[in-house]
Parts: structure tokens; sequence; C-alpha cells
């Protein structure tokens, strides 16, 4: 049988887990019943689209002592991914080739997953990642790579924001092309971050015990904007930057907190015809796990780059929709 300290920890995760899908409930049916200016946002006509896509995920690990950076990067391949999306429902995957890296740049072993969720009220990024290997580009002489298989880093997070003004600018239409911007138009948006980060080196970075991790908690705010240029061609940029409260453990944050600047930007661009869409979007977060001035600085940087094209279908007969247009 459980003792007490089991059932009370299982007590707490069912409670959170649960306390989880009823925000996320509700944030979903806020969005759902959130009204827009139909001179600013258009929906698409047909239901059915499919989406394949090209992309590259990568976390950057950059360290600085004085004004001396250094960036060592992981060797992933690109990857081929495919999605389909029906009304407001979405499923799609994606898997990187092994075969289409560099062998120059060294091996990495990675587990990456981001999602980048686009409301219409709120924007969330989920991040689980966990690199082993990465290297760094001689920039002395051109295609000379330096390889540290000891540099490993892993950071788990979640990063939302509120979208002010979600009736007259759109970041589905920005980075998912699922409903189409008509006209220019930005928004303030406002939101922060739970995040945890480890870096562990043997040789290469001068590390306390070879490694360092820490707890963030990230508040932050920013603006979003949309240029659209001749009705169909867009172009869209946001960045939000916030301050990090970081501390080794949970427990140090009411004694000693490390804090740290944070920036997240955005962009796209991409044309919408009539029945299909050419999309291409760049997302980065980059927060810090040191920011010691009187030491090196360690930073992360997590990107995600992708190109996407969109074909979209009307599964309905045409003399279905004229009886519809009809009644």
């Amino acid at each position: 049988m459980p003792d007490k300290t089991t059932k009370c920890h299982l007590l707490i995760y069912i409670f959170k887990k649960r306390y989880i899908l009823i925000l996320y409930t509700l944030f979903i049916s806020i969005s759902s019943f959130a009204q827009i200016d139909s001179a600013y946002i258009q929906a698409f006509d047909q239901e059915l689209s499919i989406r394949p896509y090209v992309y590259k995920k990568f976390t950057a690990l950059s360290t600085e002592i004085g004004n001396d950076e250094t960036e060592y990067l992981p060797n992933t391949p690109i990857g081929l991914g495919f999605g389909v999306t029906y009304k407001k429902y979405s499923l799609s995957g994606g898997y990187a080739f092994g075969f289409m890296r560099d062998k120059n740049r060294g091996k990495t072993k990675s587990i990456d997953f981001q999602y980048h969720y686009y409301g219409r009220n709120f924007v969330f990024d989920f991040f689980f990642q966990d690199y082993k290997g990465f290297y760094r580009e001689d920039n002395k002489q051109n295609e000379v790579y330096h390889i540290y298989p000891d540099i490993k880093l892993a950071q788990y997070g979640v990063f939302g924001q509120y979208v002010f003004n979600s009736k007259k600018f759109s970041y589905q239409a920005a980075f998912n092309q699922s409903e189409k911007q008509l006209r220019s138009a930005g928004s303030f948006q406002l939101g922060g971050g739970l995040y945890y980060n480890k870096v562990r080196s043997d040789s290469t970075i001068t590390l306390p015990n070879n490694k360092i991790a820490n707890y963030q908690i990230s508040i932050s705010g920013g603006y979003a904007y949309t240029w659209v240029i001749k009705r169909n061609f867009f172009t869209s940029l946001s960045v939000s930057l916030g301050i990090n409260l970081g501390a080794e453990s949970i427990s140090d944050f009411g004694k000693k907190i490390d804090v740290s600047p944070s920036v997240f930007p955005r962009f796209s661009m991409g044309y919408n015809g009539k029945d299909w869409s050419i999309g291409l979007s760049f997302v980065m977060n980059r927060i810090y796990v040191s920011h010691d001035d009187k030491t090196q600085k360690i930073a992360l940087g997590t990107g995600n780059f992708q190109l996407s094209y969109i074909k979209r279908i009307d599964i309905a007969p045409k003399f279905l929709k004229q009886i519809k247009y009809i009644n």
C-alpha cells in the first residue's frame, strides 16, 4: 500500500494536471469566442488544407567574457514535415534525416520538441530540449570547425503572451496562414514564462563543478505588427523584451535571485493566393543561464526556421455550395 507521502504527491500531481487542463480549456474558449474586425482579418473559404514544409530546429550556446563572444552550435540536420488542417483542427509532424548533416561539424545527439501555438488572444511556446555535442566555426579560416563533444545542455520551458488587439491583428495569419490579414495592424502583448536550464562541460567551458543549472521566471512585454503589401503579400515582426528571475533551486527564490534580460523575436513573410500560400518564418528565444558581469555570461538561443507551402482544398461539391448560398 502507498504511504501518506506517496498519496500526497499523487494528489498534488493530479491537481496540477487538472489545473493545467482547466487553464488550457479556458484559454481555448476565450480565443474561440473572441470577435474579429472583418475589415482587417478574413477566414479562407476552404475547410481543408495540407502543408508540406522544410524546417530546422536548434539551440545555440553563447559565452561572453568582456567583449568577446563565442558561439557553439549543434550539428542538426534539416527536417521535412507534413501537416493537415480541417477547419480549426490541425495535425502535423516532421522528421530530420541524419544523412543531411555535415560530418565535418561533428556529431550531435538531440531531443528537440518545440510547439508554437498561435491563438486569437493567447500565444504559447513549449520547449523540451536535450543536446549533446557542439561545434564552433573558426572565424579566421572558412569551413574550419572545432568539435566539442563534452558540451551538454537542456532546456524545458513554457512561454505565453496575451495579445491585446486581437480584433485587428492576427498571429494565425502571420505564422500559420490559417487566415488572412487584409490590412496592416499591430498589437501590444504581455506575458511571461517558466524555464529550467542546465549546461554541462567537462573542459571546454569553465563552470563550477563542470555544470550550471537554474530555474527561471520571466516577465515580458512587447509589440507585434504585420505589414500587408498589395493585399496578398505580407511581412510580420514581433519582439518581446523580458526580465528573468533565476535561482539554482525553487527554495532559493526567497533568498538569492539572479536577474537577467531576455528577448523573444519572431519574423515571418509570405504570399496568400486564392487556394494556396507560401510562407517563411523564424522564431528565436534568447535567455541567460548566467549573467554575472564579473565572470562569463552564458546564454541559450532556441530557434526554429520553417518554409511552408499550403494548398487549400474545398471538400464540399460545388452544387452543395450553391444550394447553401441560395438558402
